[in-house]
């Protein structure tokens, strides 16, 4: 069951590592001690899969620096 939300989640962020950061920033945050973890945890790819709006923005998703040619000297 939880596959297929993280599915549905999944189409609306495809950015994976964003889609389990955002997840773990609202089940934290939703998270009532009474309840089950699982279940807040499916509730929040529920509603990010159903589209329900949230307050707030999505952090910009930047490229990380372009690495150097390596310089690979011959042993001597």
């Amino acid at each position: 069951m939880r596959s297929e939300l993280v599915y549905k989640a999944g189409l609306k962020i495809e950015n994976r590592f964003l889609l389990a950061a955002t997840a773990m920033r609202a089940a934290k945050r939703l998270h009532i001690d009474s309840t089950r973890t699982e279940d807040t945890v499916n509730r929040v790819f529920s509603e990010v899969g159903n589209g329900t709006p949230v307050h707030g923005e999505l952090p910009e998703v930047t490229p990380p620096p372009a690495m150097d040619v390596l310089l690979i000297t011959p042993a001597a």
